[in-house]
């Protein structure tokens, strides 16, 4: 499962600074309020509304295994998990900052593998690459992203700001990312065990894209602006269903019921976790990385969601002592317990 041998050279032999005008020079500006990017000792940008800074750290053996992820779509990766945050926010992404740390195993061509990742989602997505760092380390490899987003000050949305009586609302479909995974992880043993068995990946590309080149739902931002709705709470869904349904909750004060049946499942993450001998719906509530949106609204803006393929309405808020339950399609009533996401090999 190796990725395709590309040429080897050292960094050592241009250095730091001429590997950073190598692997930035063809990216391009997006957004006026990027005064200064890549070039100066600082970036320099100007905006006269709200902004929005996350970042977030993926460590090679930790976040990504290299086996089976190919350079570029890590860096494209890397990029979303933090336009994520910010759209979480009810934000827009407008400019990242890239860190890598790479051990001398990496060579000019893979950094620029990276960079080729991460100008495509820059692409994408519309933000300016306006700095960064690039240094040496003794092992591995680790990446860490500053994403830099706006909004109005009435469009900004927190997690602690759900009420009783809101509606949960999911975009998209979840636990494909895990599933996707548990693939990956398949077919890497067997290839360990049998070096010369082919990768069979076939009618899974659903899934294994979920988990290697996931994407953040900008989208959905620009449709709830176009339906002039702003959510009473928003947190994206990197560590799983549950366990961002309790965030929301313990953040609020409040308490809230899942019905199970409404969680949206794709086809293909729902049968692949049946043959892997798996619950979907704890797939879907304890698996990660899918990046979907998870949010609250008042109940008077649930006609505007009827009907709409990308939202599904999964469950109330409640008072606090009631706690955080989910409705199974027994019609039973469980704590809904987060097992959290072990991204160990993710």
């Amino acid at each position: 499962m190796a990725e395709e041998k590309i040429p080897f050279t050292p960094i050592s032999t241009i250095g730091e600074f001429k590997l950073i005008d190598k692997i930035t020079k063809d990216f391009e500006i997006n957004n006026t309020s990027t005064i200064k990017a890549v070039g100066d000792d600082a970036a320099v940008i100007c905006t006269d509304r709200h902004q929005v800074i996350t970042t977030d750290m993926l460590v090679e053996g930790m976040h990504f295994d290299l086996s089976y992820t190919p350079l570029k779509h890590l860096g494209y990766k890397a990029v979303v998990v933090n336009l994520s945050d910010v759209y979480a926010m009810n934000a827009y992404p407008k400019q990242i900052l890239v860190s890598i740390a790479l051990s001398n195993r990496f060579s000019i061509e893979a950094v620029e593998e990276i960079y080729k990742g991460i100008k495509l989602a820059c692409d994408h997505y519309k933000v300016d690459l306006v700095g960064g760092d690039t240094v040496a380390s003794p092992k591995g490899m680790t990446i860490s992203i500053t994403a830099i987003g706006e909004t109005t000050k009435d469009k900004l949305t927190y997690r602690n700001t759900a009420k009783e009586g809101d509606l949960i609302v999911v975009t998209g479909d979840l636990g494909g990312a895990y599933i996707g995974l548990q693939l990956l992880e398949r077919e890497k043993k067997i290839f360990i065990e049998n070096p010369g068995v082919k990768t069979d990946l076939e009618g899974h590309n659903y899934t294994v894209g979920r988990q290697l080149k996931p994407e953040a739902r900008k989208d959905i931002i620009e449709l709830l602006d176009k339906l002039n709705i702003v959510p009473t709470s928003m947190i994206d869904i990197s560590d799983g269903l549950s366990s961002e349904v309790r965030h929301l909750c313990i953040d609020s004060y409040v308490g809230a019921v899942v019905h199970e049946e409404f969680v949206p499942i794709a086809n293909e993450t729902y049968n692949t976790a049946l043959k892997f001998g798996m619950d979907p719906i704890t797939c879907a509530l304890s698996g990660g990385e899918d990046y979907e949106l998870l949010f609250t609204i008042r109940p008077e803006d649930e006609d505007k969601f009827k009907n709409h393929p990308d939202f599904s309405i999964i469950g109330e808020i409640l008072d606090f002592n009631l706690g955080v339950k989910l409705h199974t399609k027994g019609d039973n009533y469980h704590d809904l317990i987060s097992l959290g996401w072990d991204n160990t090999k993710s």
